[in-house]
């Protein structure tokens, strides 16, 4: 979460084809090779196997998460919507606010981004040996990523119980691999008829609800928004440079030792 603050605050188009430029094109900063992202592939049995996309169109709020450092920033919601004819591939819209610690003036930074989702229940005549429901992968702030959905349970409204997926996923960066899950519903906060249905799919999953945290989704605006209109999604980027490169900066969070400690 702290990355992605310096990347909220800091971040912009240049800094994302620098970043792509020195670490993944070029290979000018060094960085571990043969990861083993093998637990990505390990998925979940109980994965919807007959999934309708198009019960996803539209905005969904994320209203509760699992991962601190993936699935809790504030005000977050989803936009979905097919790019082709066959509904097998979706573009998702992501909103999210990252905010300033009060100790250093408060406020919140605003961030858009897209992504485009493949899915794999879709597609009965490709191999699909993890189960997985969709699939994305692409760049996110100029770096790869490779991330597997596995929808785990929903409802459409029926039996009284108001609409929601819940939502598993495991991916990889070049800082290792990480797994997660979240919630979506049509609401900022999960309607309490929802969370019996829940917690009922998370536990056939293996996971806890109850280590889930709710998601500040109330959007306020008594605090102000940090971005700078001419720089986009980020405020000035007059110092990225240093923000990159500098010590602490964020070649050394995204691979460690970079200055010569891995070798070809």
């Amino acid at each position: 979460s702290c990355a992605t603050r310096c990347f909220a605050e800091f971040g912009s188009e240049d800094l994302d084809n620098w970043l792509s430029c020195t670490i993944e094109d070029n290979g000018c900063v060094k960085v571990p090779q043969n990861i083993d992202n093998s637990a990505e592939n390990v998925g979940y049995d109980t994965a919807i196997k007959k999934f309708d996309p198009s019960s996803l169109v539209g905005k969904w709020y994320k209203t509760d998460g699992l991962n601190p450092n993936y699935d809790l920033f504030d005000c977050q919601s989803n936009t979905f919507e097919f790019t082709d004819d066959n509904k097998q591939e979706l573009d998702m819209g992501i909103f999210f606010r990252v905010k300033r610690p009060e100790e250093y003036g408060g406020g919140f930074w605003e961030n858009s981004l897209t992504e485009h989702m493949v899915v794999d229940a879709k597609m009965p005549e490709v191999p699909n040996p993890t189960g997985r429901t969709m699939h994305t992968e692409g760049k996110m702030y100029g770096l790869k990523f490779s991330e597997n959905w596995y929808i785990i349970g929903e409802s459409d409204g029926d039996k009284d119980v108001p609409p929601f997926k819940l939502v598993a996923y495991k991916g990889h960066t070049l800082q290792g691999n990480y797994e997660g899950s979240f919630v979506y519903a049509k609401e900022p906060v999960l309607p309490s008829a929802a969370v019996p249905a829940v917690k009922e799919a998370a536990a056939k999953a293996g996971l806890d609800f109850d280590k889930f945290t709710r998601i500040e989704n109330t959007c306020p605006t008594t605090s102000k928004s940090l971005n700078d209109e001419s720089a986009g999604t980020g405020t000035s980027t007059t110092d990225w440079v240093d923000l990159v490169i500098g010590e602490g900066g964020v070649i050394d969070w995204v691979v460690p030792g970079w200055r010569g400690e891995y070798k070809n």
